[in-house]
């Protein structure tokens, strides 16, 4: 038996080649499943995220019937009324209102003229239908946000909401 040629290796220049071209191809993979991780990362945040508004922007705005957002303002003086454990109410910012309806169990501090935050959607009717309400917690406390918006409109009553936002 002859032997005619030695084995042939692949050079140098080509091995380094290879290695580049694999390299290469791990960190586009690596690439992709960076984006896709942060693209289900964003959508997730998106779907919980909820929005702050007032009474003026939702009217404004012409929000989608049955988005989530927080609506903040003070509950209009002689616009509340229960019937069972559903209550019904009006949010103001002393430029529009808003009526609401909530069922369930109100915070003990809820009351007319006060600040409130409410959570859930509005409705195609135009009734904003509130799964959460949060009232103020002591003489001294409306929620930041809601008191800024007041202030920056003028409509700021420090004697019906507390003391200014910092």
């Amino acid at each position: 038996m002859t032997i005619d040629a030695a084995p042939s290796f692949p050079s140098p220049r080509r091995r380094a080649g290879a290695r580049k071209r694999r390299r290469l191809a791990l960190l586009a993979v690596v690439g992709v499943v960076l984006a896709a991780a942060t693209a289900l990362i964003l959508n997730a945040f998106s779907d919980t995220l909820v929005f702050f508004r007032t009474p003026s922007e939702i009217a404004a705005r012409a929000e989608a019937p049955g988005a989530r957002l927080r609506l903040g303002g003070l509950v209009k003086q002689g616009s509340v009324r229960h019937e069972g454990t559903t209550t019904h109410f009006v949010v103001t910012d002393m430029k529009s209102e808003l009526p609401v309806t909530f069922t369930g169990l109100l915070p003990d501090l809820f009351r007319e003229g006060q600040g409130v935050v409410t959570e859930g959607s509005v409705g195609q009717d135009g009734v904003f239908r509130a799964d959460s309400v949060l009232a103020k917690h002591d003489e001294n406390y409306m929620p930041k946000d809601v008191a800024d918006r007041l202030k920056a409109q003028g409509e700021w009553r420090p004697e019906t909401g507390g003391a200014a936002p910092k």
